[in-house]
């Protein structure tokens, strides 16, 4: 897979790269990417999603902990793009969250921006720094530590 990233990249390829399905896939976009720097991706976020049924019925709020997760996924697709490997025998697991703030409501019809920096990689591990905007304004950001393993 070293041929070079056409942008934008959608959720065929992004399931390629990362082994997280419906209804945990939580990147729908990748609109831009910088090599071993970078990666800016989309989440639409629709009134449909299934944590929508109770996280509150009649006010409907994504929940923080997901919008994390979207940006570590993030993260993996960055790296995955970076190495130019696919996901088929590898897991990645989100290991560390550090100075993790919440901003703004992430409601349906929002489209999350999903902005990813690497920090620092140590081995398997990559310590990103994310920030997830609505608008161009800041809904949530934190430090993401990930790891990543070959699958059994």
């Amino acid at each position: 897979m070293n041929e070079a990233v056409q942008l934008p990249i959608g959720v065929t390829r992004i399931q390629e790269l990362l082994p997280h399905r419906y209804p945990f896939l939580l990147v729908d976009k990748v609109v831009a990417f910088e090599a071993h720097k970078s990666i800016v991706a989309h989440k639409n976020v629709t009134f449909n999603e299934p944590f929508f049924q109770g996280h509150f019925p009649g006010n409907p709020v994504m929940p923080g902990v997901l919008v994390i997760e979207a940006l570590a996924q993030a993260g993996g697709i960055l790296t995955q793009l970076s190495r130019g490997t696919l996901a088929h025998n590898k897991l990645f697991y989100l290991v560390k969250i550090d100075n993790a703030r919440f901003s703004r409501m992430v409601v349906p019809g929002d489209v999350l921006e999903l902005h990813v920096s690497i920090r620092r990689i140590i081995r398997t591990m990559t310590f990103y720094t994310c920030v997830a905007k609505v608008d161009g304004q800041e809904a949530a950001s934190a430090d993401v530590l990930c790891a990543e393993t070959e699958k059994d």
